[in-house]
């Protein structure tokens, strides 16, 4: 179904006796915010309830949720929270979902509870969790899950198949199929085929590398360009991570010992999850090769290694404060920036410009562009493909990922023998019933974007963004107007005020004229302090912006005389 036929949906029929209810509440049209809600007989299962970080058009907001309010009027329904793994874009919603309803079981394996229960301790949370692992099973409600292993860019990885009485769904979470895995952990295949010989009724897959061709290079083949960076650089290096990146991080840690160097983690998140990943067995650090970031101080340059959060260009995070020269570590020539993680799409203008201001402090800025650093934690076109010959799935549903990959993997899905007519692309809050092992659109529910700015959720809206970026690329003009009470007339001369608004002594002469005429228009109607504040900020908007083709935020003040 075309995008623009998704968005005029309505709300979706009661669902019929006996059927599933698949909807994605996010990660379909965006890199982030993955969340699927399933219902049958009543009850409810979500699985995966992550964030999706900002992008430049959205000044000022932390992290933005997916929207909860199809759920708060049943929230006693819902029987669990299953999670796939633990990185932010799947787990980072759980602490406000939870806010609603505490005490929802969270399922999950042991890295990705740990991860989660960390963040929960910091919102005030205990939540009630179930450890799973590869091979269980586990029913909540009318759901029967079963879990297999999948290989991911983060251990403890889990693809999950959920069945009920409407049939068997599948859903892979973050995957890839790296036959090399440095924790020897691959993906399941066995369980797949295991799967699509029970008959799989629907297949949702990630899409975020459904436009690569080929098989996703091998996170062994990384080993040789760390270690050439290790043996090159001739003071400091400094990695950037993701705060969860686990197996790069273990990468980082050999090649940092091999050559001799002491290392130090930077930042809370950092320190947190990589001290919950070696106390779980999942992080092997040599004795002495960690020290407090502190001690650094006392060693040589060529000795260092620090391991940092910031490689999305995140303005609060350790490498955009460093780059900026607002953090206490100083970057200086010789130093040596290793950026050890994929670009997500929206952030390559933030991440472009960390890098040219660590290359004006002299550093020597290593990453994915020039340098074999890096690979996707995701599945390619050719392990897609191997998926749905392995699985062999009635209705497709391809998730995480923004439209072109979602159409993409559809693609390969067809490419596969799969009918067309039951490959679906859908988007965010779109309503997919499974009934007698067929798939279909039945109707679409709210999915707004719920933007967290500071201690606020979901207050700023799409407004409040327009507005910032007004203020950002326009500034600002307070026109305060001295008005005779009851009348139009101005008691004194307009005075402007501005901030980023570049001007002289004589840009407002003309809008004053402006104002008059404006003010003369309305002079025989009943007028009140907000009519003419209205009046004087039209006036001037328009005039600035016919004159200067400038858009600053025009705020007029009327003080009576």
């Amino acid at each position: 179904m075309p995008t623009a036929q998704l968005q005029t949906l309505s709300t979706p029929p009661p669902l019929k006796h006996g059927a599933m209810r698949i909807t994605p509440m996010g990660g379909l049209g965006e890199i982030g915010r993955n969340m699927t809600v399933f219902e049958h007989a009543g009850k409810l299962l979500v699985v995966d309830c992550g964030v999706l970080f900002p992008e430049d058009h959205q000044p000022g907001i932390d992290v933005i949720l997916p929207d909860f309010s199809p759920l708060l009027d049943r929230l006693a329904d819902i029987v669990a929270i299953m999670l796939t793994h633990g990185h932010e874009d799947h787990i980072g919603g759980v602490p406000y979902l939870l806010k609603e309803r505490a005490d929802i079981p969270v399922i999950g394996s042991q890295l990705t509870l740990a991860f989660i229960e960390a963040k929960l301790k910091e919102h005030r949370i205990r939540p009630t969790t179930v450890t799973v692992a590869a091979g269980d099973s586990y029913q909540a409600g009318p759901f029967d899950m079963e879990f297999a292993a999948v290989n991911h860019s983060i251990p403890d990885g889990l693809a999950v198949a959920i069945r009920t009485a409407a049939g068997l769904v599948v859903g892979t979470g973050d995957f890839k199929m790296d036959q090399f895995p440095l924790d020897d952990r691959i993906t399941d295949l066995r369980a797949f085929a295991r799967w699509g010989e029970e008959g799989v009724d629907l297949f949702m897959v990630d899409s975020t590398n459904a436009e690569v061709p080929g098989f996703t290079t091998s996170e062994r083949d990384l080993a040789p360009a760390i270690d050439q960076v290790f043996a090159t650089a001739p003071r400091r290096i400094i990695v950037s991570s993701f705060a969860s990146h686990v197996h790069r991080i273990q990468q980082v840690l050999d090649a940092a010992h091999t050559h001799g160097r002491k290392v130090a983690f930077v930042g809370r998140s950092m320190v947190r999850n990589m001290g919950i990943a070696r106390d779980l067995g999942y992080l092997t650090i040599p004795r002495g090769l960690v020290v407090d970031f502190k001690k650094l101080g006392n060693l040589p340059d060529e000795k260092v290694t620090l391991i940092c959060t910031g490689s999305q260009g995140e303005p609060m995070a350790a490498l955009s404060r460093m780059a900026n020269g607002d953090h206490q570590i100083r970057l200086s020539e010789g130093d040596t920036v290793l950026l050890a993680s994929s670009l997500i799409p929206g952030n390559e203008g933030a991440i472009y410009g960390i890098i040219n201001k660590l290359t004006d402090l002299g550093a020597r800025v290593v990453h994915k562009g020039n340098a074999k650093v890096h690979v996707s934690g995701h599945a390619s076109a050719g392990e897609l493909a191997y998926c749905y010959n392995i699985m062999r799935p009635r209705n497709v549903l391809p998730i995480h990922g923004e439209s072109k990959h979602l159409h993409a993997n559809a693609a390969i899905a067809v490419r596969t023998g799969i009918d067309p007519e039951n490959v679906i692309v859908a988007r965010d809050g779109v309503t997919i019933d499974l009934i007698d092992g067929r798939a279909s659109i039945s109707g679409k529910v709210p999915a707004a974007m719920i933007y967290v700015d500071g201690q606020t959720v979901g207050r700023a809206t799409e407004d409040t963004l327009k507005e910032r970026q007004a203020l950002r690329e326009g500034g600002v003009v307070t026109v305060l107007a001295l008005v005779e009470a009851g009348t139009t007339t101005l008691a004194e001369p307009l005075e402007f005020l501005t901030r980023g608004f570049v001007h002289d002594d004589h840009t407002f002469d003309g809008a004053v004229a402006e104002v008059d005429r404006a003010l003369a228009r309305i002079a025989d109607q009943k007028v009140d302090i907000d009519m003419l504040e209205e009046t004087i900020a039209g006036a001037v908007g328009r005039y600035v912006e016919r004159t200067y083709r400038r858009t600053p935020v025009v705020i007029a003040i009327v003080v009576d005389a």
